[in-house]
């Protein structure tokens, strides 16, 4: 057996940032209540391990306790959460990815301009339902290509789509032709508002699923982009699963399998990763090969309501800085349990 690791896989850039934030606040606030705003990000393992740590996790803010530390997850909220929990006088610190605060910018912008907006995504995904609170007056949601025609248009002249940022772009552009094919004249936006972690998780995928007898998708069921890698290996022909971790994997998958492709979602901890790959080398002993398809490498800057609370500590906030640096240690894991691990590289520059 052959077993190919997809790279880039696993953490992206926004959820390094929600994950450190978290991190962050545990080691300057020691003493205070840290809560979480529904799930820092999809994956209940990283749920856990805050959860382990003290972290409280909520569902409404009025469920946040007195005098506590309230941040708002990778996800965003929606300008009606932020002002109940000023009305509380919480402290409130905004880990919402950069890209999604992006989609919500856009939003804000087309509604003052009196555009009607499209949004394209899944209506109970978190992410939606906070872009969808910047504007709701200005912002219809779609879902599928089949519902263009439930759309209510006012003026084609002043409408703009934008999409939620972990969908399948196949999905998307399967949405967006619909859209542009029955109201010629709308308005994309500025840039693709898919990020670039799930462009390339999916670009991995698309490269590398064809050659392959199964994938494995590391990630939570919840995690929209890792369903996403499952449905695009599926739609090329080659079956997929999801797990969560290897105590779901079914050995008997793998029987008559000679090449494997594992790959992670933007939300799936790498060292369920490596687990998963050491479970499969200890019973099968296939050959692993890390293909490297694009290279990551970006830089977020700390909140800036972490960077307030970091001055009233005394702390200079300029000495912390968010890295994410797509190099991993697994090829030093693997060899420190004598697992070779030959690395292809397929890559035609940076992707940032």
């Amino acid at each position: 057996m052959k077993l190919i690791l997809a790279n880039p896989r696993g953490f992206c850039a926004g959820v390094h940032m929600a994950i450190d934030v978290v991190d962050q606040l545990l080691e300057i606030c020691p003493d205070e209540q840290i809560c979480v705003y529904h799930e820092i990000v999809h994956n209940q393992h990283v749920v856990q391990r805050f959860v382990d740590r003290g972290v409280l996790f909520v569902q409404h803010v009025e469920d946040v306790p007195p005098g506590s530390i309230l941040v708002f997850s990778a996800h965003g909220v929606s300008p009606e959460i932020r002002k109940q929990a000023d009305d509380r006088n919480l402290t409130s610190i905004d880990a919402t990815c950069p890209l999604v605060t992006k989609v919500h910018t856009e939003a804000i912008r087309y509604a003052k301009w009196g555009w009607q907006i499209i949004l394209i995504g899944h209506e109970d995904h978190q992410e939606v339902i906070g872009t969808r609170g910047e504007a709701p007056d200005a912002i219809q949601i779609l879902e599928t290509a089949d519902g263009v025609s439930d759309l209510v248009i006012h003026d084609p002249e002043k409408l703009v789509y934008l999409t939620q940022t972990t969908l399948s772009t196949d999905d998307a552009d399967l949405i967006i032709n619909a859209l542009k094919k029955e109201v010629p004249t709308i308005k994309a936006p500025p840039k693709s508002d898919i990020c670039y972690a799930t462009t390339n998780r999916q670009h991995a995928v698309r490269s590398i699923a064809p050659s392959c007898d199964l994938v494995l998708v590391v990630g939570s069921q919840m995690s929209s982009n890792s369903v996403r890698l499952t449905e695009i290996s599926e739609n090329l022909g080659t079956p997929a699963r999801l797990i969560d971790d290897t105590s779901e994997l079914n050995f008997d998958w793998l029987e008559g399998v000679e090449t494997l492709l594992v790959t992670a979602g933007a939300s799936a901890p790498d060292d369920l990763v490596n687990d998963l790959i050491i479970t499969i080398w200890k019973r099968f002993k296939p050959n692993i090969e890390q293909w490297d398809i694009d290279r990551e490498s970006i830089e977020f800057s700390l909140p800036r309501t972490l960077k307030n609370v970091m001055r009233e500590k005394g702390m200079d906030p300029n000495t912390r800085t968010i890295m994410v640096d797509r190099v991993t240690d697994l090829e030093r894991h693997l060899k420190q349990l004598d697992i070779p691990l030959q690395t292809i590289d397929l890559t035609v520059g940076n992707s940032d």
